[in-house]
């Protein structure tokens, strides 16, 4: 019974690791998305940084680096390219998320807001960051605004994933 126990656990655990890989691998970056970057066995050029508004970051020797619209492994790329051979032979680097920028979500939930977004997250779990729908939250009424159709509403339900920069809108029920 034990091991079954165990066996569950590992199988859930893996299965939201892998989500939160493939979502990495496919991720853009964009403006509030806090970053760490390094290169390995230089120090100095470790930071942690968060895309301005125009998605851009600052990094040493490099400057300005327009990360909107990379993934993670493009932008290591991007640096890996920059650094080698003008800095160093072969420069060993690593981009990381630190967070993510934030949903929003508006409505008839008890604390509408914008929230910090997790890897895999839906519309239900996003409600209950928000505190739950109030008593004329309509289950049917629910759409999502993604960050990059600002004007276009989508039909939602709440098993609905989210993204990063969405956002929720649950609308009243009428008796």
């Amino acid at each position: 019974m034990q091991q079954l126990v165990v066996f569950i656990v590992a199988l859930i655990l893996s299965c939201s690791f892998s989500a939160v890989a493939e979502q990495e691998q496919t991720y853009l970056l964009g403006p509030a998305d806090k970053i760490i970057i390094k290169v390995i066995g230089e120090d100095d050029l470790t930071i942690e940084t968060q895309l301005t508004d125009s998605g851009k970051i600052n990094y040493p020797f490099l400057g300005e680096i327009t990360a909107k619209g990379l993934t993670i492994k493009q932008l290591e790329n991007v640096i890996y390219r920059g650094l080698k051979g003008d800095y160093f032979v072969e420069p060993n680097v690593f981009v990381g998320m630190v967070e993510y920028r934030p949903f929003f979500i508006h409505g008839e939930v008890k604390k509408p807001g914008g929230y910090p977004y997790t890897p895999a997250m839906t519309v239900n779990q996003a409600v209950a960051l928000a505190g739950g729908l109030t008593e004329r939250a309509s289950r049917e009424k629910i759409y999502i605004m993604r960050e990059e159709f600002k004007d276009k509403q989508e039909a939602a339900t709440l098993s609905t994933k989210v993204a990063p920069g969405d956002t929720v809108i649950i609308e009243q029920r009428f008796f």
